[in-house]
């Protein structure tokens, strides 16, 4: 066996002596615990509950609690606030009054009561229209006016006094001595006509300025400025403002409505008596204004925007005819024109046949010298009788003499030959062409010149 004790291996603390055991060591304390207290197998003290061993001496009415080294005896009964418990646990009221830190304040004394106190207002006695300051010390004067009664009612002013106070009438009203009441002045009717511009509305004690419709109240509350009512845009489209009112007007293609002189209506220019005249073909009416319009083809607007003129296709040469065809341009489209010389005679020009030599053959002696061809275009419905062509010889020679006609296309009568000279003649149209027609009109001048007569052919 190791001897813990002698080696010094032992972990014993101060107090405490090693004591040696066979194959161990204890340690054994040198004093004892106390009291309240036990010492434990391993030499350590532990603390003795009294109240869980029944060691104490608490009474019935008491309840044991353990305490380190110690027990104590708490009353079951609990005091309330205010009371304070002996040792025997009976509630004792607590004299709050006795306290050094005077739990009322100054000027109310202290009463005490069971389990707690009062504070008591020591109170001098206040004659009419004073009362006691908040310290309860001193009299104070009572400020009547300043009360929600009103004490003078309505029209009356209160004046406060050293414990009393008295009324007086107010601004814009009058003692009436009969009721002895203040009532009030209508001042529009006292002043007519002197406190405002336009009218006048009286109130309790004082009166407002109003203005008529179209102005409203200055800066000084009495006179009347004109109202620019044009600020709140009242018209749709334009307006002007005058004297106390305003007027609605319209931009140009647009109508004052009748119905409530506000609203701008649309003018259809189309619909008026004059509109047929406005555009050369169709007019189509658009808000404010309108717009003209010509046939899909053959024609485009002329600058002016009404009327149309007659695309040259001819010389835009936007045609189709072919190499060996003339193009000539109609009213709103073109022909293509074919010039074929008769037989015995040969092409001179785009527009001219030249009669070839006859040698002997007396029949070809009898055709005329020269054929041209003139192409015409007009309008329909032109103002007749109307000279459309005029035809001669080049170069007059005194003593010449000429005879027009028409040897055929004029099958309707349209048009008719006059003289104009020995050495000149017109083809006039003498009745109205009414609608578009191509028509081809052969015109015969025999020229009698020194004994000799030539025949030549204008075809129209």
């Amino acid at each position: 066996d190791t001897n813990e004790c002698i080696t010094g291996t032992h972990n014993c603390g101060i107090g405490q002596t090693c004591v040696n055991t066979l194959g161990s060591f204890r340690c054994q304390r040198d004093t004892s615990c106390g009291t309240g207290y036990e010492l434990t197998d391993d030499s350590r003290c532990k603390d003795i509950d009294e109240c869980e061993t029944g060691t104490h001496n608490c009474p019935p009415d008491f309840i044991c609690q353990n305490t380190p080294g110690s027990f104590r005896c708490r009353p079951k009964l609990q005091c309330m606030s205010g009371f304070i418990q002996d040792a025997l646990g009976n509630c004792i009221d607590i004299n709050e009054c006795l306290s050094t830190n005077m739990p009322c304040p100054s000027g109310q004394i202290c009463i005490n009561t069971d389990g707690s106190f009062t504070c008591q207002r020591i109170s001098p006695s206040c004659g009419r229209g004073y009362h006691l300051n908040e310290d309860g010390t001193r009299c104070v004067d009572v400020d009547e006016c300043s009360s929600s009664s009103q004490p003078c009612g309505e029209g009356h002013i209160c004046i406060n006094a050293p414990g009393n106070y008295r009324c007086e009438c107010k601004a814009g009203y009058t003692f009436d001595v009969i009721s002895r009441t203040c009532i009030d002045i209508n001042e529009c009717r006292r002043y007519p006509g002197r406190l405002c511009a336009h009218k006048c509305e009286n109130t309790p004690g004082s009166y407002y300025c109003t203005c008529t419709v179209g102005f409203k109240l200055s800066a000084d509350g009495r006179s009347c400025e004109d109202l620019n009512e044009c600020e709140s845009n009242p018209c749709s489209q334009e307006c002007a403002n005058v004297y106390g009112s305003y007027q609605c007007y319209c931009r140009r293609g647009f109508q004052l409505s009748d119905i409530d002189g506000i609203s701008c209506e649309d003018i259809d220019e189309c619909a008026l008596p004059t509109g047929g005249h406005i555009c050369s073909f169709r007019c189509i009416n658009t808000p404010g204004s309108f717009q003209c319009t010509c046939p899909s083809t053959g024609y485009r607007l002329a600058p002016n925007a009404r009327n149309c003129q007659d695309i040259d296709e001819c010389v835009a040469e936007s045609h189709n005819c072919s190499f060996n065809e003339t193009c000539f341009n109609i009213q709103g489209g073109f022909r293509c024109l074919s010039l074929e010389c008769p037989e015995n005679y040969r092409k001179s020009g785009d527009t001219r046949c030249e009669r070839l030599p006859c040698n002997e053959n007396k029949e070809c002696q009898s055709l005329p010298l020269r054929i041209t061809y003139y192409h015409l275009s007009f309008p329909t419905n032109i103002q007749v009788p109307t000279d459309i062509f005029r035809m001669g010889p080049s170069n007059a020679v005194p003593g010449d003499k000429i005879q027009l006609s028409i040897i055929s296309g004029n099958q309707e009568g349209f048009f008719t030959t006059k003289k104009v000279n020995n050495h000149s003649g017109l083809v006039v149209m003498q009745r109205q062409i009414t609608e578009p027609r191509d028509l081809l009109l052969t015109i015969q001048m025999r020229l009698s010149r020194h004994g000799t007569v030539n025949t030549f052919i204008a075809k129209l």
